[in-house]
């Protein structure tokens, strides 16, 4: 008919397709022991609704568990904004790595000096994660979890060295890591973890 048009189709909340962790299936699993225990769902639902929380990979499917219960927002999920990470030194040296949360966007700069952030064991809710660097005459490295998709198409290398060494194929769902910036001088490499553990590196 004239003048009508097709309603857009709904889109799925911001974070809701991103992979949850056994935090996020064990707080919801907590929710439910809750709501079991005010008489709010009986003791055959709580047994479902747990098998599917800890089978769940998604915040989505997590959501959709405690959607009709009181208490705090489904919403709340999901990853919530972070301050962004800014890592400086000018000529020290600077590790960021071990367990982490990663925020949307990072931050590092050096002149003379070191920074190592490693994302290996690092906590990521985000589908994409921005790395903006800035080496002057020092040295970053970047160390990536195999699956993760790596972009760095628009980083410069002055007189310096840019070296990506993360190049596996990318594992759907996991997340991106979008690296800007450069070098004047400096050095960049970004690499995945080192297959054996017992090999040391220079990081």
């Amino acid at each position: 008919m004239a003048g009508m048009t097709d309603a857009p189709a709904p889109r799925p909340r911001p974070g809701s397709e991103l992979r949850a962790g056994h935090t996020d299936r064990e707080a919801v699993a907590e929710r439910l022991r809750e709501a079991a225990g005010d008489g709010r769902i009986d003791l055959e639902e709580l047994d479902e609704r747990l098998e599917k929380a800890f089978a769940a990979k998604t915040y989505g499917e997590l959501e959709a568990l405690v959607a009709d219960l009181p208490g705090q927002d489904a919403a709340g999920l999901a990853p919530s904004a972070q301050e962004p990470l800014a890592l400086r030194t000018v000529a020290g040296d600077i590790r960021q790595d071990g367990h982490w949360v990663v925020p949307e966007r990072i931050t590092a700069k050096t002149t003379l000096g070191r920074i190592v952030i490693d994302f290996t064991r690092a906590e990521c809710r985000h589908r994409e994660v921005r790395l903006e660097l800035d080496a002057g005459m020092g040295e970053i490295r970047v160390v990536v979890p195999r699956g993760w998709t790596v972009r760095a198409e628009g980083v410069t290398s002055g007189m310096g060295s840019v070296r990506n060494r993360a190049t596996e194929p990318p594992v759907p769902g996991m997340p991106v890591l979008r690296i800007s910036g450069g070098s004047k001088v400096g050095t960049i490499v970004v690499r995945h973890p080192y297959r054996w553990p017992g090999r040391r590196s220079r990081d």
